[in-house]
C-alpha cells in the first residue's frame, strides 16, 4: 500500500502511510492490460452526502488524477430499496466488465458474497465490512472506535453541563463501534458525565442515514434535556443534528469528513470537531494496488497508528485541549489506553 498523495479537502493534515492489517493471499485476477474500469457503488446518500460517501468519492477522484486513463462508473443506492437491488447493481457492473468494483458500506456484504464467486477474475473491495471474504475480495476496515474515543474525550472536556449525546443512523455493528468508543472516551475523562444515546431506525433499516429531519428532532430532545455536545454518526442525517445544535446554541461533532468545511456554511460554526475516517486513503490505496498488481485479498485495517482515523482542528475550537488529545492518541497507539470495539 502507498500513501495518499494529498490530504482530502477538509481533512486533518497528517502524513498517512497505510499498511495491510492481516491481509490474505494475492488476488488471482489476471494482470491488467488496459486502464482501470472502476465500478463504485455508493451507500444511502451517495456522492454529495458531505460525509461517508463523499470520503470514498475523494479517494476515487484522487486516483483518477494519478492513474492515467482510469474510468469510473458511479451508482447510488436508493432509500428503502430491497437487498436484491444491491445484488443486481453489483452483478450489472461485473457483467459489464468493470474491474475492480468498490462497494461503499456494509450493506453490500450479501451482494459481494453472492456475486464475487461468480466473477473470480474481477477484483472487489468493500468498505467497513469484515465478514464477507474470498480470494478476490479486499476488506477496507477502520478502527472507528479509536477515533470515537477521542471524540468522547473532546465532548467530556468541552461540556459545561456534564451532559452529552450520541445520534446514530442505526444500531448496526458498524455504528455501535462508534458509540462504544465514544462512551469509553467520555468516561475515561469524566465518569460522571451523562451520555444520551438515540438511533434513528432499527439495525437493518438504512433510511436512518438519509433522514435529517428525524436526526434534528432527536438532537433537539437531547439539547433541551441538558446536553451541550452531540456526536452524530448518521451520514446525510447529520445535517439535522447540526441545525439543532445551532438553534440550541450548543456544539455538535461531525464524522468521516472534516464537516466544519463540508457542511452547510450556516452550521459550520457549531461543529466542534470531526472524527476523520480516511476512507479516501483506503480507496486510493486499494486502486493504486490494483493498478500496480500488488492487491491482496482479506482485511486491510486503518487505525490511529496508521493515520486511518484522526480528528479535525478546523475553527480552532479544540486548540486548548489538543495537547491532551495528542497524549491520549499516543497512549492508545502504544496500548497504554485500551479501546474496546464493543
Amino acid at each position: 500500500m502507498r500513501a495518499f498523495r494529498t490530504v482530502m479537502a477538509g481533512a486533518v493534515a497528517v502524513a498517512v502511510t497505510a499498511a495491510a492489517g492481516c491481509g490474505g493471499e494475492v488476488s488471482t485476477a489476471t494482470p491488467r492490460t488496459r486502464p482501470l474500469q472502476v465500478g463504485l457503488v455508493y451507500d444511502i446518500g451517495g456522492r454529495g452526502d458531505q460525509s461517508y460517501n463523499d470520503a470514498a468519492a475523494a479517494g476515487v477522484d484522487e486516483a483518477k488524477r494519478n492513474l492515467k486513463g482510469m474510468r469510473v462508473r458511479e451508482v447510488e443506492a436508493a432509500p428503502g430499496e430491497p437487498a436484491a437491488r444491491k445484488v443486481e447493481r453489483v452483478r450489472a457492473l461485473a457483467q459489464a466488465g468493470y474491474d475492480p468494483i468498490i462497494a461503499v458500506g456494509y450493506s453490500y456484504a450479501p451482494a459481494l458474497a453472492r456475486i464475487a464467486p461468480r466473477f473470480p477474475k474481477t477484483r472487489f473491495a468493500i468498505v467497513d465490512e469484515p465478514t464477507v471474504s474470498g480470494p478476490n475480495i479486499t476488506n477496507l476496515l477502520f478502527a472507528s472506535e479509536e477515533g470515537s474515543f477521542l471524540m468522547g474525550a473532546v465532548a467530556a472536556m468541552k461540556s459545561r453541563t456534564g451532559d452529552v449525546g450520541f445520534v446514530g443512523g442505526n444500531p448496526s455493528p458498524l455504528v455501535r463501534k462508534f458509540e462504544v468508543g465514544y462512551v469509553q472516551g467520555v468516561k475515561h475523562v469524566n465518569p460522571r458525565v451523562r451520555i444520551r444515546i438515540a438511533y434513528l431506525t432499527g439495525p437493518h433499516d438504512l433510511s436512518g442515514f438519509d433522514r435529517p429531519d428525524k436526526a434534528e428532532k432527536a438532537a433537539r430532545r437531547m439539547y433541551r434535556a441538558g446536553a451541550d455536545v452531540v456526536y452524530q454518526v448518521a451520514g446525510a442525517s447529520g445535517a439535522g443534528v447540526f441545525r439543532a445544535a445551532k438553534d440550541a446554541g450548543a456544539w455538535a461533532i461531525g464524522v468521516d469528513y472534516d464537516q466544519a468545511k463540508s457542511a452547510d456554511p450556516a452550521v459550520r460554526g457549531v461543529i466542534l470537531t470531526s472524527m476523520i475516517k480516511r476512507i479516501d486513503v483506503a480507496v486510493y490505496d486499494y486502486l493504486a494496488s490494483v493498478a500496480d498488481r500488488t492487491v491482496t485479498s482479506g482485511p486491510v485495517v486503518y487505525d490511529l497508528r496508521r493515520g486511518g482515523v484522526d480528528y479535525s482542528l478546523t475553527g480552532g475550537h479544540i486548540d486548548d485541549i489538543q495537547p491532551r488529545l495528542e497524549q491520549l492518541k499516543q497512549e492508545i497507539i502504544h496500548s497504554r489506553v485500551k479501546v474496546s470495539p464493543g
